[in-house]
């Protein structure tokens, strides 16, 4: 593990190296691409973890709905993968869920292992329609997704 992981609220100076992050997931298909100015508009949205100054991971919490929340754009940098970093991020991201009184959050996701040992439980995605109608309607895999739905439910 490395010497010392923060988890914070993102601020201006991290959307470079957010977007280059999050660019390098979406290159290989599995991750949405954001712009720099979509990040600039979201950056409140964002979380990240770094390491001596150094982002090293991010996460974001999109809202839905009243009731309901998505970890998005959830990812780590190579060499940092592993170590328990993007639990501290998930971590991070249902602290914020709470404070906002919000009591459901979900996922779209291929580490679907990955979320279930952070508490989440495997559902129909179809039971979000609040998601499927806001970005799954734009998606090009929208016909043919093979991504899981995980949902955790707050107390």
């Amino acid at each position: 593990m490395p010497a010392v992981v923060t988890c914070r609220v993102a601020v201006p100076e991290d959307i470079e190296p957010l977007f280059q992050m999050i660019d390098g997931y979406a290159k290989k298909g599995i991750m949405l691409p954001r712009s720099r100015k979509v990040l600039e508009k979201q950056l409140d949205q964002f979380v990240v973890a770094e390491v001596d100054g150094v982002v090293i991971g991010c996460g974001s919490l999109c809202r839905l709905g009243n009731d309901l929340v998505e970890i998005r754009s959830l990812g780590i940098m190579d060499g940092y993968k592993g170590l328990g970093i993007g639990s501290m991020l998930v971590n991070k991201l249902t602290e914020e869920a709470r404070r906002q009184g919000i009591p459901k959050i979900m996922a779209l996701t291929y580490e679907v292992s990955f979320f279930v040992k952070n508490g989440f439980s495997v559902v129909e995605k179809e039971i979000f329609p609040e998601k499927v109608w806001t970005d799954c309607v734009n998606c090009s895999k929208q016909s043919c997704c093979d991504e899981i739905a995980v949902l955790k439910m707050l107390d």
